[in-house]
C-alpha cells in the first residue's frame, strides 16, 4: 500500500520538529514526540492553533539530544535544555508574557483554537460557542486528549496521493507535508487522493509497529502558518475545505487531510518500511 518516506516527531508542542531514520514506537506514540508543551499562568496551552497568541512557537524547533534531554532552538538560533529556567525566561520574552514549558497538563488547561472563515474549519455546533479573546481574534477552547499533549491520536499519517491531488487543485500552493506536522508521510504510489478515509478502523503494519485507524484528521489554521521557509498561504486551508470535506464522528463535515492513529503494538519504524493492511484476507 505504501512505503514511508518521512518520520517525524515534535518534542514540544506547536514548535518545529525533527526529522528521523528510525524511530522506536509506544503505546504512547513516537517515542520523544509531544512529551513538552508551553503553558502560561493562566493554564492555557501553547498552540499555534491560536496563531496571533502562540505563533512565535512556531519559530523555535524542538529536538531530543544524545543524552535524551530536549532542547529547543530559539529563532536567533539558541539552544537550551528544557529545565534549565533560561529557557523559561527566553520563551517569556518572546511571547510578551510569563511562560513555562511543562512536561504535563494540569487538570484545569485548556487548549484555545483561533475560528477559521472558511467552511468546515470548525464543526458548526463549536463555532456557535465561538467568543473574541483580548487579541481580538474569535476563539473556540477546548482540552488535549487526557494526560497528555496531544489533540486527539497518538500518530499522525499523511499520504502523498492526497498531497499531489491538492498540488493540483490549488498548483500555486506548495503542499510541503511539513506543514500538516506529520509523524508518518507515506508514498501511496498510484492509490487514489484520500484513499485513507477508507482505512478508518483498519489495522495497518509499518515496520514492526502495528496501528488501527482512527479517524481521518481536521485540519486548523497552522497549515496555512510559515514554517521554516514556508510562506504563510492561506489558501493552502481553502483549498482543502473545497477539495476535501467530509463526516467526522457526529461534528458534520469537516476539512481533513491525514488520519489519526492509534499504536495497536510497539515496535521500531524506519525510513523505507512498507505499510500493509493487517485485516485483508
Amino acid at each position: 500500500m505504501g512505503t514511508v518516506t518521512a518520520l517525524c516527531r515534535y518534542p514540544v508542542k506547536s514548535m518545529l520538529g525533527e526529522a528521523l531514520a528510525s524511530v522506536v514506537v509506544t503505546h504512547a506514540g513516537l517515542s520523544g514526540d509531544r512529551t513538552h508543551a508551553v503553558l502560561d499562568e493562566t493554564g492555557s496551552i501553547g498552540s499555534a492553533k491560536h496563531p496571533r497568541k502562540w505563533g512565535h512557537l512556531l519559530g523555535c524547533r524542538s529536538r531530543v539530544a544524545d543524552d535524551d534531554t530536549t532542547e529547543v532552538e530559539l529563532p536567533d538560533g539558541t539552544a537550551v535544555t528544557v529545565g534549565n529556567p533560561d529557557l523559561d525566561a527566553r520563551l517569556s520574552k518572546l511571547l510578551g508574557r510569563r511562560v513555562f514549558v511543562s512536561s504535563s497538563a494540569p487538570a484545569h488547561s485548556t487548549l484555545e483554537r483561533a475560528v477559521p472563515k472558511y467552511e468546515g474549519g470548525v464543526p458548526d455546533a463549536v463555532r456557535a460557542t465561538a467568543s473574541v479573546d483580548g487579541t481580538g481574534e474569535e476563539i473556540t477552547v477546548g482540552k488535549v486528549a487526557s494526560g497528555t499533549f496531544f489533540d486527539h491520536g497518538r500518530v499522525h499519517l499523511v499520504t502523498t496521493s492526497s498531497l499531489a491531488k491538492l498540488r493540483s487543485v490549488y498548483p500555486a500552493g506548495d503542499f510541503d507535508p511539513r506543514r500538516f506536522r506529520p509523524n508518518l508521510v507515506v508514498d501511496t504510489g498510484d492509490l487514489p487522493a484520500f484513499a485513507e478515509d477508507g482505512w478508518q478502523g483498519r489495522r495497518l503494519r509499518v515496520g514492526e509497529a502495528l496501528f488501527r485507524v482512527l479517524v481521518p484528521t481536521p485540519r486548523c489554521v497552522v497549515p496555512t502558518l510559515g514554517h521554516d521557509e514556508l510562506k504563510a498561504d492561506p489558501g493552502i486551508m481553502r483549498a482543502i475545505a473545497r477539495e476535501h470535506r467530509i463526516p467526522v464522528f457526529d461534528l458534520g463535515r469537516l476539512a481533513c487531510l491525514g488520519v489519526y492513529l492509534d499504536v495497536l503494538e510497539p515496535g521500531t519504524v524506519r525510513l523505507g518500511d512498507t505499510l500493509t493492511r493487517q485485516d485483508e484476507s
